[in-house]
């Protein structure tokens, strides 16, 4: 099973985020679930949503403790909420930000685990550029794709296609596309580094 940690505040497509995943992941013919946890936040709030994924059927309900990755779609959560809480060494994170790991204050918490694994990518910036918007839960599912290849690109924009209408549907799809090219890239960088 893979699961999916995805923290941000109200209003940034946390839930939504997890929604598209879990759809990705259904158009693999694979089994998910995503859901929030939230009480009663309003927007700006912090809000954290969860996934797993697996090629059988899931019958955990509870919030994902022990993340195989994370996204952060809001950087100024690092050092207010545990976001890091029960990842593992081998884990994945992916942080909505044009900073690096040391200029986020992350760079010694980075040391203890795989560097090809830990990226910034700056979602926020693709969204705006291809939506109008710096809304980055699209985009950052574009950069999982590519980070862990749990799901495919292609079914991320069809699951994307599926939720949204029309230009916005393309909007976000060009932005998680961005985002798989920028991953692919950074993760090319640092093989070769």
């Amino acid at each position: 099973m893979f699961r999916v940690r995805i923290h941000g505040r109200g209003g940034q497509g946390v839930v939504t985020a997890a929604e598209l995943l879990s759809l990705a992941a259904f158009q693999e013919g694979r089994h998910a679930q995503a859901f929030p946890s939230f009480g009663s936040e309003r927007t700006g709030a912090p809000v954290v949503s969860f996934c797993r994924i697996d090629d059988h059927e899931i019958r955990t309900r509870e919030p994902v403790a022990e993340p195989d990755a994370l996204i952060v779609q809001d950087p100024t959560l690092l050092h207010q909420v545990d976001v890091f809480g029960g990842l593992r060494p081998e884990g994945y994170v992916l942080i909505n930000s044009v900073r690096s790991f040391d200029e986020l204050g992350l760079g010694q918490w980075a040391g203890g685990f795989q560097r090809e694994r830990l990226l910034t990518v700056p979602a926020s910036d693709l969204a705006r550029t291809h939506t109008g918007a710096p809304r980055a839960n699209a985009a950052l599912l574009g950069g999982l794709a590519a980070l862990t290849a749990v799901v495919s690109l292609e079914s991320v924009c069809a699951a994307i296609r599926a939720r949204f209408p029309g230009a916005l549907a393309e909007g976000n799809a060009l932005a998680a596309q961005a985002c798989f090219a920028f991953v692919a890239e950074e993760i090319e960088a640092l093989a070769h580094a």
